[in-house]
């Protein structure tokens, strides 16, 4: 083609090298111009009409192909077909090195093809359930390094015009620097399997890894990292490899179950707990929850100082009942009572050794509503609950005295 349009300017009287130089322009020129006509026929027609069927089916997978630019990428590959096509209308040395690059472009637009259907792999295994569970992106990354890596060797045994075997071949003597340079990938892929058989961990779990600062919601698995979206919304990256070899916790268990636990205790003062007084009985029986307890608590001691024929004129012979005592059994009832409490759970109230900060009144069990904030209120609504009617029973929450109970013992002794 080029001989022809030397000919033409030589008609018209341009000399043999000008008209080589010109004739090499306006081909390269043509080439060019056909590149783009062609990339935007692709691009402007065919996309377009492409997209519109994909956008009118019922299927999900090509919307995500469409969306990942895999389409776009491909198309790509018309330019260089288009000039791979021409380079025999150059100088035989101009031949091979134009089909050399074309080559070598074209296998470049093969491997992000590859990349970008990769990533519509993930997303659409993301829509599947079996996603949470076993998570497929770590793996679809040493994919993407080994087609990284044989593009690369592709392209440049194209470019130097020898065969891939031959630099396949000399990979073996680089084995140790692949090693080196792709340790942290290595372990990571190892990693990924084992978390995934042991199933150890999930998309949506939340751990917590202190060793690390995370303590949230895991929302990516991928080859090298885990990413943890902290209770702050600020993402914590955890090596992969780091969840197998530390330890780490995981509240999967607890979120399955329904119920969250509620373990926190009351200080009771020691010098507020006493014997109940008739009084003080008489009361407890008009709390509508309290009243047959206490009916059967009067009866049974009755019965028991009765058969033992205890002199029950001084408060230590015999049993009594004690205003901890019934408090203690007032909360046991409470908490069977309330429906934010997962009554198929263990449910405790017990006393734990008495310290320097009282009587620890312990309230052992399991909230209905595992979510964070729910969780809290329905913890918060129990104590303040209990807190407000821990005095009528004549106890007291133990607490350091404050600046404003010594003023108030110093006015208390002023004359």
């Amino acid at each position: 083609m080029i001989e022809f349009i030397m000919n033409f300017f030589i008609g018209y009287g341009v000399d043999e090298s000008t008209a080589r130089y010109m004739s090499t322009g306006v081909l390269v020129t043509f080439i060019a111009l056909l590149s783009i006509i062609g990339n935007l026929i692709t691009k402007r027609v065919v996309l377009r009409v492409l997209s519109h069927f994909i956008k009118k089916n019922t299927f999900k997978w090509d919307t995500v192909m469409l969306e990942r630019e895999v389409f776009h990428k491909l198309f790509h590959i018309v330019p260089a077909i288009i000039i791979y096509s021409f380079a025999t209308a150059f100088s035989e040395q101009m031949t091979i090195t134009i089909q050399r690059f074309s080559s070598a472009y074209i296998v470049l637009v093969g491997v992000s093809v590859v990349d970008a259907l990769l990533y519509s792999v993930d997303d659409i295994y993301r829509n599947y359930e079996l996603s949470k569970n076993k998570p497929i992106k770590g793996y679809l990354q040493v994919t993407k390094i080994f087609v990284y890596i044989m593009g690369g060797i592709v392209i440049i045994a194209t470019i130097i015009g020898k065969s891939p075997l031959l630099l396949l071949s000399g990979i073996g003597a680089l084995t140790a620097v692949l090693l080196l340079v792709f340790k942290d990938s290595l372990l990571g892929l190892v990693a990924g399997i084992q978390l995934s058989s042991n199933d150890m961990i999930r998309l949506g779990d939340w751990i917590e890894m202190p060793k690390y600062g995370a303590n949230g919601d895991v929302i990516d698995i991928s080859l090298n990292t885990v990413k943890v979206e902290n209770s702050d919304k600020t993402i914590t990256t955890i090596p992969t490899y780091a969840l197998v070899s530390d330890s780490f916790k995981n509240w999967r268990g607890m979120t399955e179950s329904g119920g969250r636990r509620i373990n926190r205790s009351i200080y009771i003062d020691i010098t507020s707990i006493a014997f109940c007084t008739d009084e003080m009985l008489e009361e407890f029986e008009k709390i509508q929850v309290l009243t047959d307890y206490i009916g059967n608590k009067k009866n049974e001691i009755a019965r028991y100082n009765m058969d033992n024929n205890i002199d029950t004129s001084h408060s230590m012979n015999g049993r009594r009942l004690t205003n901890i005592g019934t408090f203690r059994a007032y909360i046991q009832i409470y908490l069977k009572n309330t429906p934010k409490i997962h009554h198929e759970m263990p449910q405790m109230v017990r006393q734990l050794p008495p310290g320097e900060y009282g009587l620890p009144l312990d309230i052992y069990a399991f909230a209905n509503d595992t979510e964070g904030v729910n969780y809290e209120n329905i913890q918060s609504d129990i104590f303040d609950y209990l807190l407000a009617v821990l005095p009528q029973f004549g106890l007291r929450v133990f607490q350091k005295p404050t600046g404003y109970d010594v003023r108030r013992s110093l006015d208390d002794q002023r004359p």
